[in-house]
């Protein structure tokens, strides 16, 4: 029956890979289950609702995920887009979290017309083979940078921005001991990976977090939350209590918080339209390449049903209370260990869901034990450098620059801005427009993403 419903065999997968491959992503992506309440919670937002509105997003858009394309992609709240919704929109421009959820709706339903109307899927089929390439490679440094930041091993430094960890000084007991841990996790998930270990990843996350919590135990790891290093050790097992659901649910439609104009209220939508469209657009484009799915031509066969998914979950999350639902990088990981069908999305939509019920032992679950993972599968995307040809500067430049952004802006879609802009205009200026038969969308989008740096 799964095999008939998934096409397990038709992709050369089976239950138990694909089953494993969920958990992975799961447990990769389960960290916003506690970051995303913290960030959204400083609006004035109910923090356990947030979580409650994550988790369900989370499980209606990774179902919708698996039965409208049967692809192994994770959906969740966003990280930089729960960002600019709380510090950008709410924070910083003074409007209510109610506005900056009906943005998000606002934004969702236009995706939803996009989607079915095709032009979501024209612009990601309009992306040179080159700059598919090299986005796949870019989420790879960007996701392998975003470990590295979540093991505290790479910190911030007034002096050059970014620098290594100090293994030293009074927070070593908590930052820096997460720090050691997730290099260990990392070396054990790599030689489980030199040796064919399938599940490597997985093993490697639970390992760390089972090495965390002996730490914590005996007295050597001990929690700073002042550091954002917490206890490792689950607070207890289940909670029942979703009432907090209520804080959230549907304020979506409360008109009375609206203290923006229309033009305003335009820009806020368009922002939120623009990032989850392009880092929407990089992770299909870079998870896809990686695993090998993208067909001849370099288009993405059920393209329209992935992105018909994450439009409806990015709408039916605002309703619940979260900020923009989109598909995740992290689902790299669970396609690292071989998931190739919409069973490896079931089995990562069943956790999220389940979490709402065992959310104290998920929220355990440290950052440092899941770093290896995202080191992991950075250095596995590097492989589509190979498909890049550096021999054509026409072609080799802007895959560069769009690698190097990826990491260095902290954005999907601003190194697919940047690709775009400098691939168009260098071809344009050198004469190759004809020879390379570019798209028309690539024109429009060059223009938009230059318009969009000069007025945003």
């Amino acid at each position: 029956m799964l095999d008939k419903l998934f096409h397990l065999r038709e992709n050369n997968t089976n239950f138990k890979t694909e089953i494993v491959a969920g958990i992975t992503s799961f447990m990769t992506i389960a960290y916003i289950l506690a970051v995303n309440p913290n960030i959204l919670s400083e609006t004035g937002m109910d923090k356990n609702a947030v979580l409650l509105a994550t988790t369900f997003a989370a499980f209606f858009g990774t179902m919708a995920m698996a039965f409208l394309a049967n692809y192994p992609f994770v959906l969740a709240p966003g990280m930089g887009l729960n960002a600019y919704f709380a510090y950008t929109v709410v924070l910083g421009r003074g409007y209510s979290w109610q506005l900056a959820l009906l943005a998000v709706f606002a934004e969702g339903i236009i995706f939803i017309l996009m989607s079915l109307t095709n032009v979501r899927e024209s612009i990601f089929n309009a992306i040179p083979k080159t700059l598919k390439s090299a986005v796949s490679v870019g989420i790879g440094m960007f996701i392998t940078f975003v470990g590295l930041q979540n093991a505290k091993l790479i910190v911030a430094n007034s002096a050059t921005l970014v620098t290594y960890q100090h293994f030293k000084g009074e927070l070593f007991a908590s930052v820096g001991i997460g720090a050691i841990l997730a290099l260990i996790g990392t070396l054990i998930t790599a030689v489980m990976m030199v040796k064919n270990v399938k599940g490597s990843i997985l093993y490697g996350i639970v390992i760390t977090w089972l090495m965390g919590i002996i730490c914590e135990i005996t007295g050597i790891y001990v929690p700073n939350p002042d550091a954002g290093m917490f206890s490792v050790i689950p607070s207890g097992l289940i909670s029942f209590d979703f009432s907090s659901i209520t804080k959230t649910f549907g304020q979506v439609f409360d008109f009375s918080t609206i203290n923006i104009g229309i033009f305003d209220f335009i820009v806020v939508v368009f922002a939120f339209l623009f990032v989850d469209l392009f880092d929407t657009l990089g992770t299909l484009i870079g998870v896809s390449e990686n695993a090998g799915m993208l067909d001849e031509n370099g288009k993405l066969p059920r393209v329209r049903g992935a992105l018909l998914a994450d439009a409806l979950a990015t709408t039916v999350g605002a309703v619940l209370g979260t900020s923009t639902t989109t598909t995740v990088v992290e689902s790299a990981s669970g396609v690292a260990q071989g998931g190739r069908t919409g069973l490896t999305a079931v089995t990562a939509a069943v956790l999220f869901l389940v979490s709402a019920v065992f959310s104290p032992v998920f929220l355990a679950i440290p950052s440092f034990a899941t770093a290896p993972a995202l080191i992991i599968v950075g250095f596995l995307m590097m492989g589509s450098i190979s498909k890049i040809d550096f021999s054509d500067k026409s072609e080799a430049i802007p895959a560069f620059l769009t690698i190097i952004a990826m990491p260095l802006a902290y954005s999907v879609a601003e190194g697919i801005a940047i690709g775009f802009i400098s691939w168009t205009l260098i071809n344009l200026i050198i004469g190759k427009s004809r020879e390379k038969n570019i798209n028309p969308l690539m024109y429009v989008l060059t223009v938009l993403f230059i318009l969009k740096y000069i007025l945003l």
